[in-house]
């Protein structure tokens, strides 16, 4: 059973996305009874997660789905929701480290990502402001041509419809421009409390505000560690975006963060259409209605989390679409991560170095919506023992460990933080005197290192600057009012709570004392 509350969905950081807007909580009334062991313990509330515990609720299983914030919070809720046929892994690269049929596989699990989404929409009815749209990549100089044209080929080459297009709904001049039919938006959040509410219909239990901090497997059961009552199941889906801890992943994805704006229009110039540049970092476009008004969805000038100005991201942004469009209001301003895999394609299946039964997925680059949703099935299939194509391109078992890693793990905090130090220069001469309303830094007191804020009130809300994941130093996100880890893109809120994972324990809190 669920029901509708009266509370708004909120999300990893302060900046709200149109998704958020109107749009309430599903609560689960079902009992948790803590001496159930359940077939599948599910980790993550987004697309992944819940994909995967809707597919084996129907299939059967007993599956118990725990979200540390609430379901949505992560990525899912930031999305630009962009479904298409490509992704920014293209398939001549996935070819070059795959090979051909690697390649063609790449292909079918993006389209089968995309195709579980529709049949989900149409199957359970769900009203997620759905539309199909014609998605266009368009290049503006000579270099950029050739990139296309490769594209182009690559896409023939795995049965990818495409064609070259003479017009673009875009006010930049470009040279050369590619259309792929049948591509596809939609409200994410709406989307998921549609297959939240089929699961929970069919007898799934779901827990938010429930932190998983570590795994223990004795006799094929594994009992996950939270505040309260242990979980107990036989197998365990990390769908949190980052295998929590330390951990091969680590070491082989990047984390990222993506800007988008809201944006009003003083003309109906909005496209009917997916948008994209391939400038580098590239920008994307879209229109969404929300609450009867046009938006233009634009995003872009990704960075690598904790490492350039958040700031300056959204002013250089916001420039660009003032550039080309006419602006009448920026309605809503919002960031959001990513991991980028270091060979392309995702990893999802069983987890490396892990007791059997436990699995996770990460790595979807920014093809979240279509990756995720396969991950989900993927993973489905694998707790089930079914065989699925897939298994054996996404598995992270292609990952070979590194030398010397469980020594990284015995000595991190020592050998991170003295990487960390050395690199990112802390400047010693800041202090908390410094420090106006709404600001955030890494500052020395008493010879000590500390990440501070500053609230509107004046009151210091001072932490140990050192992640909890892998004792790499914090940096401020002064647009999300986050202290972000450079490092593998750990995030923490004002007071030290864990925003997004890997890490699961809080950053100390510090009493400051202003001299």
């Amino acid at each position: 059973m669920s029901k509708k509350t009266d509370s708004i969905l909120s999300r990893d950081g302060t900046m709200q996305a149109p998704w958020q807007e109107g749009t309430a909580t599903i609560a689960s009334t079902v009992f948790f009874n803590a001496d159930t062991i359940y077939d599948t313990l599910v980790v993550g509330g987004g697309i992944t997660g819940m994909t995967a515990a809707l597919l084996l609720q129907q299939a059967g299983k007993k599956v118990i789905l725990a979200e540390a914030h609430s379901m949505g919070f992560g990525t899912t809720g930031g999305t630009s929701a962009h479904i298409n046929t490509f992704a920014d892994t293209t398939y001549r690269e996935a070819e070059s480290a795959f090979g051909a049929e690697g390649a063609k596989l790449f292909a079918d699990a993006i389209k089968d990502g995309y195709t579980l989404i529709k049949s989900h929409v149409d199957t359970h009815q769900i009203d997620c402001d759905y539309e199909n749209k014609p998605g266009f990549l368009y290049a503006e100089t000579k270099d950029e041509v050739k990139q296309l044209d490769e594209i182009y080929k690559g896409a023939v080459k795995v049965g990818v419809p495409v064609n070259y297009s003479e017009e673009v709904p875009t006010p930049v001049t470009y040279e050369k421009a590619l259309v792929f039919d049948q591509q596809a938006q939609f409200h994410p959040l709406k989307y998921l409390q549609g297959l939240q509410k089929a699961y929970l219909d069919a007898g799934g239990v779901i827990l938010e505000n429930r932190l998983i901090t570590g795994v223990e497997t004795t006799d094929d059961i594994h009992s996950a560690i939270a505040a309260t009552h242990a979980i107990r199941a036989r197998a365990v889906i990390y769908a949190t975006h980052m295998p929590p801890h330390i951990n091969l992943f680590n070491f082989e994805c990047a984390p990222y963060r993506s800007y988008v704006l809201g944006v009003k229009l003083k003309t109906d110039t909005y496209p009917d259409a997916l948008v994209y540049d391939m400038q580098e970092p590239y920008h994307y476009f879209r229109t969404h209605v929300i609450d009867g008004e046009k938006l233009l969805i634009a995003g872009g000038n990704d960075h690598k989390t904790g490492h350039d100005d958040p700031g300056k991201a959204f002013a250089d942004l916001e420039k660009y679409i003032r550039k080309y469009y006419n602006v009448s209001s920026v309605k809503y301003r919002w960031s959001s991560q990513y991991y980028v895999p270091v060979d392309g394609l995702p990893y999802i299946g069983r987890m490396p170095r892990a007791s059997d039964g436990i699995y996770c997925a990460t790595g979807y680059n920014g093809n979240g919506m279509m990756l995720g949703s396969i991950a989900g099935k993927l993973l489905s299939d694998l707790v089930r023992k079914r065989p699925n194509k897939y298994q054996d391109l996404f598995s992270p078992s292609r990952i070979k460990p590194i030398d010397g890693f469980s020594e990284f793990i015995k000595e991190n905090a020592d050998v991170a933080y003295r990487f960390v130090k050395d690199r990112f220069h802390i400047h010693e001469t800041d202090s908390l005197k410094r420090l106006q309303p709404g600001t955030g830094r890494v500052v020395e007191v008493d010879g000590e290192k500390i990440a501070a804020y500053r609230d509107e009130k004046g009151t210091i809300h001072a932490l140990s600057p050192v992640c909890t994941h892998a004792a790499c130093i914090v940096n401020w996100n002064v647009e999300e009012k986050s202290w972000d880890c450079p490092c593998h893109g750990a995030r923490y809120d004002i007071d030290g709570n864990v925003l997004t994972g890997p890490a699961t324990k809080n950053l100390p809190r510090i009493n400051s004392h202003e001299d």
